[in-house]
């Protein structure tokens, strides 16, 4: 375990908060202060840490100040110690004597040294700032760099608001970094503190990049101020990455520029459904509500595909969000004013199209440009005190990827069915059920804590709210192994001829079993497509 000797002339915050983070399991042994009233004392002893104070006499050298530091330390065992708002330059007297000392500095170094930082930000109107935690040497703030943070600046700040962004942002992130690092020994500092030559340097193990790098650096532009998030009390905003390339919702032009912006929700809707029907090569239409496809079909005119995706459940359709991979039509059209709707997104409209949209009030109609490549690969879910990323799930399907695991074959409609109902089913919040029917969904079961539960809810969608459809002759896709026989049962019962799942549970041969009972052809596809949110 790592041990902190932590020096400090005022708060000490940073020091605080890295004994309360415990960055690597490292810990302060004892924190030192050349001010017998620093409120950094208090607290450490709050916290049952060993304090020192040894302030510097009037006439008393630096040199002998720091060997009454050394003197105060010598009775504690540390590893590192942390500079923290110390408001003394340390010399080789101390350097020599202590092990790798390290400072968090309110710039980014080597720009804005010294202890007026933020007010040299400020006269230079640069746009961005943040902190750096570099090795101690003789040199004021000249140290090698560990490592840095950046945050913005912005036209209203002041040195105080500065302050503050710069040590909850960025201190706060880049100091316990460094230390969970020297904790990992994974930092290494090598060469001669003393070369006149600097040639001091430090080298971190790992400290990589690709996909998923040691540090993220996430900088994005505010495109709107929404008038509310999830809930009317709920502030919100969009932001924009501009470097994407891909289609997107975020700054689509809004063509009836009349009606009223769009919503957090709306946002939200409409990249769900933008993103399924990304899916599709043939004409293909989705209608989203609360991210969850009510309806998804490909048909050979784009009037079809929406008919029959708005047929799975027109009445949870209402208020929905429609999603085209074409350019929306006339026919389109009108048949998306016959029943009220918040959204469309399509990759463009004809003349008569538009006529048609925008006479409709408030019907919030974007253009997000051609559907080219599927160019962002990450994706990523806030947390409250981090965010979670992962690649997007990009994968579905062919036929060669099947596994025919039952005794009666598919034919050759029904794995046509299987592999368009997978790609619906990534789109479905987990546990998922997906009824189909040739490129139709009929039925959907999504968010269910069980999957019989999915199943069910999917037939008597299917059966209830599915005009012209029904559960009877569908192929069911679900988003996970089936893990014991009551899934298929419960399907069977409704009627469905087929089964694509991804297998992998230890009751695979009774679930195999039981389609084969009942002449149901099953495929596994090796591979789940859960989404939790």
């Amino acid at each position: 375990m790592t041990t902190i000797a932590g020096l400090a002339s005022n708060r000490g915050r940073n020091l605080l908060h890295i004994e309360d983070r415990r960055p690597g399991g490292a810990e302060l042994g004892v924190v030192l202060s050349n001010h017998a009233e620093a409120p950094v004392l208090d607290a450490a002893s709050e916290r049952g840490i060993p304090t020192e104070v040894v302030e510097r006499g009037d006439d008393e050298s630096r040199e002998a100040h720091e060997r009454r530091v050394l003197d105060a330390l010598s009775s504690y065992d540390f590893d590192l110690v942390c500079l923290d708002g110390y408001m003394r330059v340390l010399t080789d007297t101390f350097l020599d004597a202590a092990p790798t000392t390290l400072n968090v500095h309110p710039s980014l170094l080597p720009s804005f040294p010294g202890t007026d930082a933020h007010e040299q930000v400020l006269d230079a109107g640069v746009s961005v700032t943040g902190c750096t935690v570099h090795v101690v040497t003789e040199e004021v703030d000249a140290g090698p760099i560990v490592t840095q943070e950046s945050v913005p600046v912005y036209a209203d700040d002041d040195a105080d608001a500065l302050k503050s962004r710069v040590l909850y942002d960025a201190e706060f992130s880049a100091y316990p970094r460094a230390v969970r690092w020297f904790a990992e020994d994974r930092l290494h500092v090598e060469g001669d503190r003393t070369d006149a030559d600097g040639d001091l340097t430090v080298t971190v193990d790992g400290d990589d990049g690709g996909d998923f790098p040691e540090r993220r650096v996430v900088s994005d532009d505010r495109s709107a101020t929404l008038r509310y998030g999830e809930n009317p009390h709920q502030d919100a905003a969009v932001y924009a990455d501009t470097a994407a390339s891909e289609a997107s919702v975020v700054e689509a032009p809004q063509l009836n520029e009349g009606a009223k912006a769009l919503s957090y929700n709306n946002y939200n809707d409409a990249d769900a459904a933008l993103n399924l029907i990304k899916e599709f090569e043939a004409p293909a239409a989705a209608v989203i509500k609360h991210t969850n496809p009510a309806g998804c079909a490909t048909a050979d005119t784009l009037a079809d595909a929406y008919a029959d995706a708005l047929a799975t459940d027109p009445m949870s359709a209402f208020g929905g969000i429609v999603a085209l991979n074409r350019e929306c039509d006339a026919a389109t059209a009108e048949a998306i004013v016959d029943s009220f709707k918040e959204v469309v997104v399509a990759p463009g409209y004809t003349e008569a199209a538009l006529d048609v949209l925008t006479a409709t009030e408030d019907l919030r109609v974007l253009d997000v440009g051609a559907l080219d490549e599927r160019t962002d690969r990450l994706t990523e879910k806030p947390l409250v005190g981090g965010r979670l990323v992962q690649e997007r799930d990009l994968w579905a399907p062919d036929r060669a990827d099947l596994d025919i695991v039952t005794e009666t074959e598919p034919t050759d409609a029904e794995l046509e069915t299987m592999l368009f109902a997978w790609k619906v089913l990534k789109h479905v919040k987990s546990n998922g059920i997906v009824l189909a029917d040739g490129t139709e969904t009929v039925g959907v079961g999504m968010g269910q804590v069980s999957r019989v539960d999915a199943v069910r809810l999917a037939a008597m969608k299917a059966t209830e709210h599915a005009e012209g459809k029904g559960p009877e002759g569908t192929v069911m896709a679900s988003d996970a192994f089936f893990p014991f026989p009551d899934g298929v049962e419960e399907a069977a019962e409704s009627g469905i001829e087929a089964v694509i799942q991804p297998g992998g549970s230890v009751n695979d041969e009774d679930v195999i079993a039981a389609c084969d009972e009942r002449d149901i052809p099953m495929a596994f596809t090796g591979r789940r497509c859960f989404r939790h949110d």
